[in-house]
């Protein structure tokens, strides 16, 4: 049965925490302001928290939505914003049939609405922007590169930094507008006229690693567990090390 939930209510948070690993401990309330859509099945939630730590890009965080009868849901979700903007953050979500909190957030939340974040969490898939990135995502995956991608924007960082972006439909990129000339997009279905239409290839993954910048690459892999694993192998078989990639999944 799925569950209606109504957004919990506001709570004092003591003070500004400024360390991450404190405001990974205490849950916080988080503001919805403004939904974006993105796709016909994923929309950007952007949340005020005032209490915000910070966060560095690829983190997640810990979300709570409780119902009436105090039933509670969590689950994670990766940051989409870049560490920059201060006091808020944003999160993009799909669609997920008979998803809890996804449905939710796309059928019932609106701005004003209240929920409970937990974080920033986790370090291993975070890039501080002080080594050359290169990032592969497929679907939703990408939304922690995005985050990424934000940070070597706002800060005009020289470091080199590359995506490649797997989708299988130009109308289900997420992000579509915001690519540059960092950005390549793969289509697994159908493409824009002239545009090659296919999964992931070497053909894709070699000449970035051919090119690789002095120092090499850090490459960061988001996506299900199958793209995860094909991409991975295509990193290591066109010469990346197994130690400088880092993979987080989903499914």
């Amino acid at each position: 049965m799925t569950e209606t939930f109504v957004p919990p209510t506001r709570f004092a948070v003591p003070g500004r925490i400024s360390v991450s690993a404190q405001a990974a401990a205490h849950w916080q309330t988080a503001t919805l302001t403004e939904v974006r859509r993105e796709t016909p099945h994923a929309s950007t939630f952007r949340f005020a928290v005032p209490g915000w730590a910070g966060h560095l890009p690829g983190q997640h965080l810990m979300l709570r939505l409780t119902a009436g009868d105090g039933y509670a849901a969590q689950r994670h979700y990766s940051l989409a914003s870049p560490p920059d903007d201060t006091g808020h953050i944003e999160l993009t979500l799909d669609h997920v049939d008979d998803g809890e909190v996804s449905g939710w957030f796309h059928t019932v939340a609106e701005p004003g609405d209240e929920v409970e974040v937990r974080g920033p969490l986790s370090g291993f898939f975070a890039w501080p922007g002080d080594r050359p990135a290169l990032l592969i995502g497929a679907g939703s995956g990408v939304v922690p590169l995005m985050s990424m991608v934000r940070h070597h924007r706002a800060r005009a960082l020289a470091v080199p930094l590359r995506l490649l972006v797997s989708a299988r439909r130009p109308e289900e990129l997420i992000y579509a507008r915001e690519y540059g000339e960092e950005t390549t997009p793969v289509f697994t279905r159908s493409g824009p006229p002239g545009v090659p239409v296919g999964r992931l290839s070497a053909a894709h993954v070699a000449p970035l690693l051919a090119e690789s910048p002095q120092g090499g690459w850090e490459a960061y892999v988001c996506g299900s567990n199958g793209f995860a694993e094909h991409a991975s192998r295509l990193l290591v078989e066109a010469g990346q090390p197994v130690h400088r990639i880092r993979i987080e999944r989903f499914g």
